[in-house]
């Protein structure tokens, strides 16, 4: 397909540029658009939290929904999204942590996102504990298994075999 632009117009550097802004836009519009990797939904955050006065850390499990404590911390899960193993990392949770004053009333002190590849983007900012997230457990949505055996087949295999190795002798 042969394409020539033209345009009226006295400078012909004036219609060059205009008709390369053209042909850059089109080739825009017949681009692909870019693959999303699968968002997996898990049902369990994992999290590392540290006390800054004993040097304790301690893994922290919760469920979405559910309220886990870390010292005066109440850390509720909300959402906890991860990706498959075969695409690049992106581990990220909703998180709600109120703390308990002396009075028995909580503060909220944080409500956000966290991302176990960025700990420090959203961090807690407490004087005495730091939470962060390290990954997200027990996939909802796995990425669809390996096909089962089709009819006439003895068995699937319970592990994918490599492919046999071909040696070429050398000369």
């Amino acid at each position: 397909m042969h394409w020539r632009c033209t345009l009226s117009s006295h400078n012909k550097s004036h219609t060059r540029l205009i008709c390369g802004w053209l042909a850059g836009a089109m080739l825009l519009l017949a681009m692909p658009a870019p693959a999303h990797a699968q968002r997996i939904d898990n049902g369990k955050a994992v999290f590392a939290a540290l006390d800054k006065v004993t040097a304790r850390i301690q893994r922290l499990e919760a469920r979405v929904g559910e309220t886990v404590k870390f010292g005066s911390l109440k850390l509720t899960v909300r959402a906890c999204y991860s990706r498959a193993p075969t695409e690049p990392p992106k581990t990220s949770t909703f998180v709600q942590i109120d703390e308990t004053k002396l009075d028995g009333k909580s503060q909220r002190i944080f409500s956000g996102w966290m991302f176990a590849e960025s700990p420090g983007l959203n961090a807690v900012e407490h004087p005495v504990y730091d939470v962060w997230l390290t990954e997200c457990a027990e996939p909802k949505n796995a990425v669809a298994a390996p096909v089962a055996a089709r009819k006439g087949d003895e068995e699937a295999p319970s592990e994918v075999q490599p492919p046999p190795r071909r040696f070429r002798p050398r000369r």
